[in-house]
């Protein structure tokens, strides 16, 4: 603060280190400064005895209200926020829209058929079981694993139900009699002429 200016009170100012990016191995070897908007914190322009004080006219208020506002589902969802997606939510989530694939047994009402596209808003939780449970839908501790996909993957009856699942898909691929001896094409006319010679 300048020495000129009388001081009522106490007055604070931060004393943060100029946010600069440099770039080493740039040609223009000049350092570009982080716009004034996306600082923590203001210039001394806009502090008034070291304090911010918000702007009087109402667009700029609205403008700086917008940018406070976090991305959350609203007050009737308990303000949820949207979470980041890590790839392991991503595989997750894509396991969730495969469910009725997984269990035979099972049927599920049909939801999005596009693989790629994600809910926004969502939170992912572990089971606590209660006491009552401890003997018959419990997982031991050997069954627990970190993700969803590492414990379907670890699954003995699934792991049985997906080899039978494979091994019905290539019986029925797979030609029979004689015409699984025979290449179609070119092939089977080099391999005629190298039987011959």
């Amino acid at each position: 603060m300048p020495e000129d200016k009388k001081i009522i009170g106490l007055s604070w100012e931060p004393k943060l280190p100029s946010l600069l990016f440099g770039s080493n191995s740039g040609s223009s070897g000049k350092a570009q400064t982080v716009s004034e908007t996306s600082l923590v914190y203001k210039s001394n322009a806009e502090l008034i005895d070291g304090l911010f004080v918000p702007p009087n006219d109402p667009k700029k208020v609205n403008k700086l209200l917008k940018k406070q506002v976090k991305d959350t589902t609203g007050k009737n969802w308990f303000d949820m926020p949207a979470p980041t997606l890590t790839p392991e939510l991503k595989k997750d989530l894509k396991l969730l829209k495969l469910r009725n694939v997984i269990d035979p047994k099972r049927h599920y009402k049909k939801g999005d058929s596009k693989l790629n596209t994600f809910p926004k808003y969502f939170q992912v939780g572990t089971v606590i079981e209660p006491v009552s449970e401890y003997f018959t839908s419990r997982l031991t501790k050997k069954e627990r694993k970190p993700t969803l996909a590492d414990e379907l993957l670890s699954d003995k009856s699934l792991k049985d139900y997906r080899k039978r699942k494979v091994q019905e898909i290539e019986a029925k691929n797979q030609p029979g009699g004689v015409d699984k001896w025979k290449i179609k094409g070119k092939a089977s006319w080099k391999r005629a002429k190298q039987r011959r010679h």
